[in-house]
């Protein structure tokens, strides 16, 4: 069992709600097995006060860092001393890190994770067309990922069109030869459906898309967590879709975020 000291360094999980997290388990676990003297634990914090916490984490000398979930990932871009440049083309953050002078510098991981999750699970993305529900901060960076791993066509759809519009604008600055559409909630046609979208984390969360048009052979897959299981989930599964749940996402960028929070022991 970990003992916290004076010498601990304490990170943070910024959600709102926050019961849903699953990084506190897997990083304090990466942290013991390689001998951090250190401890993550869940920040509740509610969006109006998202600025207010930061200013305060920034005092906090023995504050390491933060992962950054849902709705902070993109409303806390402007509110950070520097980001990456794929954080800043992304326009969103899942991880930050306090410098020793209190500087905050924000990472974005979530794109890597969830193709890499994708490819542990075996699926190969390569010429595959991909439906992705959602333009915040995590879809954000899931469709720069899904580029990059050579999707042959992306279809976004969100309720507000000027967010797509805008995602769609940066994409073309790296892809400029990947089709891209403005979808509807039918994701008839497409091989990768992403809900990449908050909902579903509450019970009567209204579904993302329209499950009665998935069919046999597209793969739907979830960014979110808790529940295992979401309702659109049990709905692809019932229509003889395969699925792919949230947690892979995660495990495919724990030992990322460790490695971009200093979660490393101090050199002897």
């Amino acid at each position: 069992m970990l003992e916290i000291t004076g010498h601990t360094r304490v990170f943070g999980i910024l959600a709102d709600p926050i019961h849903q997290v699953k990084a506190p388990q897997g990083l304090n676990r990466i942290m013991a097995e390689r001998g951090v003297d250190g401890v993550m634990v869940p920040f509740h914090v509610a969006s109006a006060d998202l600025a207010t916490v930061l200013t305060g984490l920034r005092a906090v000398k023995s504050f390491g860092g933060a992962i950054v979930t849902v709705p902070h990932k993109t409303a806390i871009v402007p509110l950070l001393d520097a980001v990456s440049d794929a954080a800043r083309l992304v326009g969103a953050v899942n991880a930050v890190r306090r410098e020793p002078d209190g500087r905050l510098v924000g990472e974005i991981l979530d794109g890597a994770g969830f193709v890499a999750g994708l490819r542990a699970a075996g699926h190969d993305l390569r010429g595959r067309s991909a439906y992705l529900a959602g333009a915040g901060g995590a879809a954000n960076a899931i469709a720069f990922a899904l580029a990059e791993a050579g999707i042959a066509r992306l279809t976004v759809h969100n309720r507000t069109a000027a967010r797509v519009e805008d995602l769609f604008g940066r994409l073309r600055r790296l892809f400029p030869d990947l089709p891209l559409a403005s979808g509807d909630p039918d994701p008839t046609g497409h091989d990768l459906v992403v809900n990449a979208t908050s909902l579903g984390l509450r019970p009567d969360d209204p579904l993302p898309l329209d499950a009665s048009r998935l069919a046999p052979g597209q793969r739907v897959a979830e960014i979110i967590m808790q529940p295992a299981e979401t309702r659109l989930l049990r709905e692809a599964a019932a229509r003889g879709c395969r699925t792919h749940p949230g947690l892979p996402m995660l495990e495919g960028q724990l030992a990322l975020m460790a490695d971009f929070l200093g979660m490393v022991p101090p050199a002897r």
